[in-house]
């Protein structure tokens, strides 16, 4: 904002001094006073631009009207008088007095009270556009980082007593498990605070929570997790995928065969697809029609405020088998597009 207000105090001083150019240049011609003349002329032009300008500032969402019109009239009947004061013959005289006042009420008083009104709308305009886009991007952060915060909080709780009956056990998986948890938890209070992390970033978290969430399982890993092209140089926005792995977990049988869980993530040409499928068990529904459901609600939500236009969600159920399917575009594009924003605000 405070950018903005100087480049329009930098508009006003570029445009005075080329009107002020431009009147000397005409008045130049006009004997020995054309200095005081044009002084004078520069003087009532700013008088009554800025008189009303500053009015309408104070003025501004008011409802004082019969105030605000008292001033106008004020400023406008005063505004010939530097003209009238400084004008070589325009105290001689009452006659020349009375006319240079009238000339200059009728032509230069109109058209600076217009110009001043009309600088003065501009400059509102364009500061409650900003204001407006400011509060919007104030309110998508808000709703993002409520949304981010809705991590399933069971899962840490049974994270930990998997790791509680380990150490137990004294397990030799048990160390790997805190390392894995730490890691996990590291990233989601504290690098997924970024706009975007690389993908591959992204997909170690899924790993890590691959890892923890197979303690739960005696038999071979449950998910079949598969990963094409380039995530080092591909960035995505954090913590998207989890709600998706979660509700596959959630909604898998009791009892899961080894692979049964599917994931496959593929970068190709500035596009991600991001495929999970899991077989659904005999109490399974959708995260949609579970009470206080916040997965895929979540995930549609995060998706409209971060890549509109840019994405693909597709959701198949036949009963037996249930698919999430998410393609996004663009997004090496979309990491530039954010970095112009950063640098802007």
């Amino acid at each position: 904002m405070e950018r903005v207000k100087k480049v329009f105090v930098l508009v006003h001083i570029v445009l005075w001094t080329l009107w002020t150019l431009l009147v000397t240049l005409q008045l130049s011609d006009d004997g020995t006073h054309w200095q005081i003349l044009t002084a004078g002329f520069i003087l009532t032009c700013l008088y009554i631009f800025y008189s009303h300008f500053y009015l309408l500032t104070s003025y501004s969402g008011k409802k004082k009207k019969r105030a605000y019109f008292l001033r106008l009239a004020a400023i406008m009947l005063t505004g010939p008088l530097p003209f009238v004061f400084l004008h070589p013959k325009g105290l001689e005289t009452w006659e020349n007095s009375y006319d240079y006042y009238m000339m200059t009420l009728v032509t230069i008083v109109p058209i600076f009270t217009f110009l001043g009104w009309l600088a003065r709308v501009t400059e509102n305009l364009v500061f409650n556009t900003i204001k407006k886009e400011q509060l919007e991007k104030q309110a998508v952060e808000a709703e993002l980082h409520y949304l981010k915060s809705q991590i399933n909080p069971h899962f840490l709780f049974n994270t930990l007593n998997n790791i509680h009956t380990l150490v137990y056990k004294q397990a030799a998986t048990a160390p790997e498990a805190v390392l894995r948890l730490s890691s996990l938890m590291r990233y989601m209070i504290y690098e997924s605070n970024s706009h975007t992390v690389p993908l591959s970033r992204e997909m170690n978290y899924l790993q890590d929570y691959v890892s923890l969430q197979q303690l739960r399982y005696k038999k071979s890993p449950v998910v079949d997790l598969q990963i094409e092209g380039d995530t080092a140089s591909c960035h995505i926005a954090p913590l998207l995928f989890i709600h998706l792995m979660e509700n596959a977990y959630k909604h898998s049988p009791a009892r899961v065969e080894p692979g049964a869980i599917k994931v496959s993530v593929e970068i190709k040409e500035n596009t991600l697809t991001f495929r999970i499928q899991n077989p659904i068990g005999n109490k399974a529904g959708t995260a949609l029609e579970e009470p206080g459901g916040i997965g895929l609600p979540n995930v549609r939500k995060r998706l409209a405020l971060l890549y509109p236009d840019q994405h693909n969600l597709k959701i198949d159920n036949s009963g037996e088998m249930f698919i999430v399917t998410l393609k996004i575009h663009g997004l090496h594009s979309q990491v530039h597009e954010r970095e112009t924003q950063l640098l802007y605000n």
